[in-house]
């Protein structure tokens, strides 16, 4: 099992863009990438732009050599909307565009497959619920689960599990915990065999009291912790909204000691791939001041 995760929050853009090749074939996990258009009052700097273009760019050119694309769901930085000719040929396996769906996900996701032509040229596989298998790959897929809290206005999104004989890699798009129940359920169905990797949308907490209710976050810091007392993964890779808040490591002090004792590897993606954490949305207020445009 070869992981390369791409993109993501701690490496300076919105994304969990993840590579994976197992069983010989290379899955692509929600290609995307993007940018908070505002934070503190204030756009992106050029620093944030051109590690994005980078990493767009990088996230690309996985998607062009990938045999298997995933879209857990519609928001930007999980796939690459202005790109509709490089899922060509793929077999693309989306969430579901019309079914358990919120009307933004649901208008993006038809401009996506229908006004682009994607569905055309592509092979595409409404994934809610399901089970696909590549040679001998087997990609499973979560229900809709809550982006978040329940009755989150945002919408649903996909888990997904890939499986090759005894070694297992989950993906759990935004699940921010997971704080929906429903997900924390099918995440304890997935503990067996013990997870190698589990790539984990952390909890919002930089928005505590602000968009995203107290006890909202709360209940997706809860979920994480069960995440990591009860699959065990061998490596939990937490990032995403988690990282966004200057002071992620504050939050999760339960959690890496709980890790810890439990022989659980807890890392943000950068750290994961050997780097440094440049979380560059957390700190985009020194940005501006301490690089002036």
């Amino acid at each position: 099992m070869h992981v390369r995760i791409i993109a993501a929050d701690s490496m300076g853009v919105r994304s969990l863009a993840t590579q994976v090749e197992m069983c010989s074939v290379k899955v692509g996990l929600d290609l995307g990438a993007s940018l908070a258009p505002t934070r503190f009052g204030l756009p992106p700097h050029p620093i944030e732009m051109e590690r994005l273009g980078k990493l767009r760019g990088e996230a690309l050119r996985a998607l062009e050599s990938s045999e298997v694309v995933t879209i857990t769901h519609y928001h930007y930085d999980h796939y690459m909307r202005d790109q509709p000719g490089s899922y060509e040929g793929k077999t693309l396996l989306v969430k579901h565009p019309l079914k358990d769906i919120n009307s933004s996900q649901r208008s993006r996701a038809r401009f996506f497959l229908e006004k682009l032509g994607v569905a055309e040229t592509a092979r595409v596989i409404y994934a809610d619920g399901e089970m696909v298998a590549i040679g001998d790959l087997r990609i499973e897929f979560s229900p809709p689960v809550w982006h978040g809290e329940p009755g989150t206005r945002v919408g649903k999104v996909l888990m997904v599990r890939l499986q090759c004989g005894d070694k297992t890699l989950i993906f759990t798009s935004d699940v921010q915990g997971p704080a929906d129940d429903t997900a924390l359920e099918v995440l304890e169905r997935w503990r067996t065999p013990r997870p190698k990797l589990v790539i984990l949308g952390g909890p919002p907490t930089y928005f505590a009291g602000y968009k995203v209710p107290v006890h909202a976050v709360k209940r997706g810091l809860e979920g994480m912790l069960k995440v990591i007392r009860t699959l065990k993964p061998e490596t939990l890779v937490a990032d995403h909204h988690l990282v966004r808040d200057p002071k992620y490591r504050e939050r999760i002090q339960q959690h890496v000691e709980e890790a810890e004792r439990l022989g659980v590897r807890l890392v943000t993606a950068a750290e994961y791939m050997g780097s440094k954490p440049e979380p560059l949305e957390a700190f985009r207020k020194h940005l501006w001041k301490d690089n002036p445009v």
